[in-house]
């Protein structure tokens, strides 16, 4: 899975003119978080059609960057998520971003990315999403 990041200054209407940007190139929205830190907004977003929706946000004046997310299926549980953390910690690998996709049936989906990808994919391959 591919996450796309914005950071750029806040403003009334960002949020419009990044759905518009995006809806006006056919791209869908699968999921969306954005935060203020200080006057800026950081925009994670995972999208359907990836390569039109950097066009689009390129065209649209927005530096996006991009990276690789890997999806793992945890218990959804107090301390599941610590425990699949601590992995990272204790292999010294940072968790750039992390982000809980769905709950459901006792279980989680969490997008982690990190640096060091092939180490990181080696210390969950066993709750991979996609094996």
């Amino acid at each position: 899975m591919k996450e796309i990041v914005i950071v750029t200054q806040n403003r009334t209407g960002l949020m419009a003119d990044i759905s518009e940007a995006l809806a006006g190139a056919g791209v869908n929205i699968e999921t969306l978080e954005a935060e203020e830190v200080h006057e800026l907004a950081v925009v994670n977003l995972t999208v359907d059609k990836y390569d039109p929706a950097l066009l689009a946000l390129h065209n649209a004046g927005f530096e996006a960057v991009t990276e690789d997310a890997i999806v793992v299926r945890i218990p959804d549980e107090p301390g599941g998520l610590a425990r699949v953390a601590k992995r990272f910690k204790d292999a010294n690998i940072d968790l750039r971003s992390i982000r809980i996709l769905r709950r459901h049936k006792g279980f989680a989906l969490v997008a982690l990315a990190a640096d060091r990808s092939k180490e990181a994919l080696d210390l969950v391959r066993d709750c991979l999403v996609n094996k």
